[in-house]
């Protein structure tokens, strides 16, 4: 009987034990969702390639190529007329150009700095020098800052459905 009521304890501390560990994961992981802020499409931060990475995988495209993809990075620069764009430091030098799938949201204009990550597509394109000119202005550069610009360059680009700003 002894040896049956030894069992009967072990198990339930098991089971405790278990259910108490499983309860701490599910908890773990809302916490670590809830350090998000979410914008457009609800996502989860899981996944999401680094920065390093992602600046390899824009470095192997070209112009017109797209890759579905969730990035991890910091942003440079938010347009301070809407929130309509934004711009992640690739940390090799370059930058990727955010906008929003539908011009369906907006981000806050505050989060220079921020960590985020973005779900979306990832594409190559050329941005032709009104396009520019007309980021150039939301983001508040100068009138001569503007003027420099002349040539169209090569850009890297993502189209965000969902972002999780970092809090």
């Amino acid at each position: 009987m002894k040896a049956f009521n030894s069992l009967i304890l072990f198990l339930g501390l098991f089971l405790i034990f278990n259910i108490d560990v499983a309860a701490q994961e599910t908890l773990k992981e809302r916490s670590s969702e809830a350090a998000f802020q979410s914008f457009g499409k609800a996502i989860v931060s899981e996944n999401a390639i680094p920065v390093q990475a992602m600046a390899e995988q824009y470095n192997l495209m070209k112009s017109g190529d797209t890759l579905n993809s969730k990035i991890m990075a910091t942003v440079k620069e938010v347009c301070q007329a809407k929130g309509c764009w934004m711009t992640l430091n690739l940390e090799d030098g370059n930058e990727v150009m955010v906008k929003f799938k539908d011009y369906g949201f907006f981000m806050p204009k505050d989060i220079a700095g921020k960590e985020v990550i973005a779900n979306g597509k990832a594409f190559v394109e050329e941005m032709s020098v009104d396009e520019q000119k007309h980021f150039a202005e939301d983001a508040g550069q100068t009138e001569d800052e503007i003027a420099k610009i002349t040539k169209p360059k090569k850009t890297y680009s993502f189209e965000a459905d969902g972002v999780l700003v970092r809090e």
